[in-house]
């Protein structure tokens, strides 16, 4: 079948007037590398056991949820606490442990930030991963973690 110079022209024209079914991807914060940098410091100061500059991560009245179970049992914890059982944590661990971020996934604006990071915790041969979601605030210090919600798998 010979097909004409206006059939061709006509197709042509169709396919690219059609809207893409696809999602443009959203531009990336101006905000993002300094949120990315910000969350790296975060695991990177709790697997040197750098306690204070990972106190320093979060907003003094931070809260802290972990969702215990697959039926979103949460416990909650308030700063201090939370940054108890991480210090004992790492004074009683038989062995070094140290999270990695495995991936990132933020959302922002000027005034806040979503981060969801699935992260890998390892300790001597064991590996555990999960994920932490991260709401963050801009303050004039910087970025600072208002909650973190966390499991594991």
């Amino acid at each position: 079948m010979k097909r004409t110079p206006l059939f061709l022209l006509a197709s042509l024209l169709l396919v690219a007037g059609t809207p893409s079914c696809s999602k443009p991807d959203s531009p990336q914060s101006k905000d993002e590398p300094a949120i990315r940098a910000f969350l790296e410091n975060y695991f990177k100061t709790w697997s040197t056991q750098d306690m204070d500059g990972y106190a320093a991560c979060f907003h003094e009245t931070a809260r802290i949820t972990l969702v215990t179970d697959r039926n979103g049992t949460p416990q909650t914890e308030t700063l201090s606490d939370f940054l108890y059982g991480q210090r004992m944590g790492h004074k009683t661990a038989a062995e070094p442990m140290r999270e990695t971020a495995d991936s990132m996934s933020i959302l922002s604006d000027e005034r806040a930030a979503l981060a969801r990071v699935p992260w890998t915790l390892v300790k001597g041969a064991q590996k555990t991963t999960g994920i932490d979601h991260f709401s963050l605030i801009k303050t004039p210090s910087g970025w600072k973690i208002i909650h973190l919600l966390f499991y594991s798998h």
